[in-house]
């Protein structure tokens, strides 16, 4: 096969997550294998902005399956609004002249759904870009799945086991915060897995009055704890009618004060919750944040296998002078997506999903009545 892209370039862009190590040397890996040259920018669309770049050679990218993080850095920034001193700019022909400037015949993006649009951008403006679909919340459109989730849920998991035998101990309520701010797959796949007496996620605001009726009656039946997994995107019924009739949502406050003035914590949607558990029902409620726990340590092998699956895929992809698309998965096979069908999409969990159904049949509560 003749090799159509003398030159890769490859980036990280956005939230890490473990398996991007293992992606970037799937990708190197294999554009070596055809001859391709491979230049590495750093931390993101900002490296490509300032021509901040490292070239990949065999010896960069050998012993990277294992690690987490990303060894080229990462950033959120955008090359459309990037902070540029006190200015916020467009630095789209920039990014795509510094991308001409090394010889880039196409460059790899490996991110969530941000990455994607950006790199559509880059696409509009005349660059050849391949995209892989990376994040632990599993929400890029037209693939069944992302890297970095299942590793993710697997932290997120044995958090909920560890979170069982101290809630028991104590007889409590414990609110545990998982990440997932537009969609719930993470929080409902960990707290189904995890056994979650009650799960709260994006697509599904939640009534207060319905989590505290499913509490207590865990109480009467002699279950004297309950583990509540939260995504952090979660909202409330009022929350959500509040977004339908101004059009967007609300900014979260940093702080909560009661009405006699003299009680001030941070407000996030974990501990929201489980103050009004506790307001509502007077049961002992902690609360645990995972935070960017889940996006550390090493990958899974179900992540690299699928890192090197996708990686590998692209350097066929390369090969083959095919541009401007995704590396999916659709039904156990790699396969390329056209960009436009993903960027600016976000893939939620749908209402009527076989996780959903799962969770109704083992007795979870998710915050609202939902019948399927």
């Amino acid at each position: 096969m003749s090799n159509k892209t003398k030159c890769v370039g490859i980036l990280t862009s956005g939230g890490d997550c473990p398996g991007l190590n293992a992606a970037i040397r799937g990708v190197a890996k294999s554009a070596m294998a055809n001859g391709s040259r491979v230049v590495g920018f750093l931390d993101g669309f900002r490296g490509l902005v300032e021509n901040r770049t490292m070239v990949l050679e065999d010896r960069n990218v050998s012993g990277i399956l294992t690690n987490g993080g990303t060894i080229l850095g990462t950033s959120r920034d955008k090359p459309r609004k990037m902070p540029m001193g006190d200015q916020i700019l467009d630095v789209t022909d920039i990014a795509v002249a510094n991308a001409q400037r090394n010889h880039i015949d196409c460059l790899v993006c490996l991110g969530g759904n941000g990455t994607q649009k950006n790199a559509m951008d880059l696409c509009k403006k005349g660059l050849n870009v391949i995209t892989l679909p990376k994040t632990i919340d599993n929400d890029v459109a037209e693939t069944d799945i992302t890297f970095g989730f299942d590793t993710a849920i697997k932290i997120a998991t044995d958090a909920i086991d560890k979170l069982h035998t101290t809630a028991t101990s104590h007889h409590r309520v414990i609110v545990c915060e998982i990440m997932g701010n537009k969609a719930g797959w993470l929080t409902l796949g960990a707290g189904i897995a995890g056994g979650a007496d009650v799960i709260l996620i994006p697509e599904l605001p939640y009534k207060i009055e319905s989590i505290v009726d499913h509490l207590l009656a865990r109480r009467r039946h002699q279950k004297r704890f309950s583990i509540v997994a939260v995504a952090e995107g979660a909202i409330s019924q009022k929350e959500a009618d509040e977004i339908k009739e101004n059009g967007k949502k609300k900014k979260k406050k940093k702080t909560y004060m009661d009405d006699d003035g003299t009680y001030l914590v941070e407000e996030t949607t974990s501990t929201k919750i489980a103050r009004k558990i506790t307001q509502a029902c007077g049961i002992d409620t902690r609360v645990t944040r995972l935070g960017h726990v889940q996006r550390g340590g090493s990958p899974s092998a179900s992540d690299r296998l699928l890192c090197t699956r996708l990686g590998t895929k692209v350097g066929q992809l390369l090969a083959e002078g095919v541009y401007n698309v995704m590396v999916g998965v659709k039904n156990d096979k790699c396969v390329p997506v056209d960009l436009e069908k993903v960027a600016g999409i976000t893939r939620k969990v749908p209402s009527d999903h076989e996780w959903l159904k799962t969770a109704l049949l083992v007795d979870t509560n998710m915050g609202c009545e939902l019948k399927i």
